[in-house]
């Protein structure tokens, strides 16, 4: 389990976390919503190490964080931030390989090698191992970076809107895969997620920030009225449900044609 207690996080004069308590069991996807702005890629950066904190603390599995000993603490996590370039002379194949770079050697044994394949293969890009990943789409690249990030048996997950250049084919192929691996292995998985459709769809818990706060927690069929898309997005939204009970936004348009 991910405990956070009396987070604050500020860059400047500008204020991303106030203040801010939560905590994620592990089994559940862990969705993170909200507007522009309101410091969510920056939560998962500083639970990853990457941003100082004024003051709180961050415990995983009992293990409290310590910013002098990062290499220990990102042993167990795998992250996968949003907009990352694949700039660089690999195959596929190479690059998620890189998710277990901790056990690479000179010789990568052939049980690696299959593992790798198999990742990709699970999300249905077994036949691009071999290509450089300088030919790849966009959509594409964000696919290996998962298999990357999966890879690398993480015990703490984090994507930072995975599926923002994906199609809605993959888009379900990374989520369906994404909610199998953390029932399965009792990750603790967090994302950030722009769509609150899909975020409905496979979010057990939604985290909602607003302003460097945490609004509203659960389950999104408990969190996502229309009261609360007002408050924090500032827009007006229909709410229905369908036949399983997840909710289903539809914003109304501010003005007729």
């Amino acid at each position: 389990m991910l405990q956070v207690h009396g987070l604050n996080v500020k860059l400047g004069d500008l204020t991303l976390a106030d203040d801010m308590s939560f905590s994620l069991k592990p089994g559940d996807i862990n969705v993170i919503i909200g507007p522009n702005g309101t410091g969510k890629s920056t939560l998962l950066k500083t639970l990853f190490g990457d941003i100082t904190t004024q003051s709180g603390e961050i415990v995983f599995n009992q293990h409290r964080f310590d910013d002098t000993q990062l290499s220990v603490w990102r042993e167990r996590i795998g992250y996968m931030p949003q907009d990352i370039r694949l700039d660089v002379s690999l195959s596929v194949v190479e690059v998620v390989l890189l998710g277990r770079l901790d056990a690479l050697s000179w010789r990568i044994d052939d049980k690696m090698l299959t593992e790798a394949v198999q990742a990709l293969d699970d999300i249905g890009l077994a036949h691009l191992a071999n290509r450089d990943v300088r030919t790849l789409s966009g959509g594409q690249c964000q696919m290996v970076l998962f298999a990357q990030a999966i890879l690398r048996r993480p015990e703490f997950l984090m994507l930072d809107e995975p599926v923002s250049a994906l199609d809605l084919h993959f888009q379900q192929v990374m989520l369906e895969h994404l909610v199998r691996k953390t029932r399965e292995t009792h990750w603790t998985s967090v994302m950030v997620l722009h769509d609150l459709n899909l975020a409905s769809q496979y979010a057990d818990n939604l985290l909602v920030l607003k302003d460097g706060q945490v609004v509203s927690s659960g389950r999104p069929d408990r969190v996502l009225t229309p009261e609360l898309i007002k408050n924090v997005y500032g827009v007006t939204a229909d709410v229905s449900y369908d036949g399983q009970g997840i909710p289903f936004v539809r914003t109304q348009r501010a003005c007729a044609i």
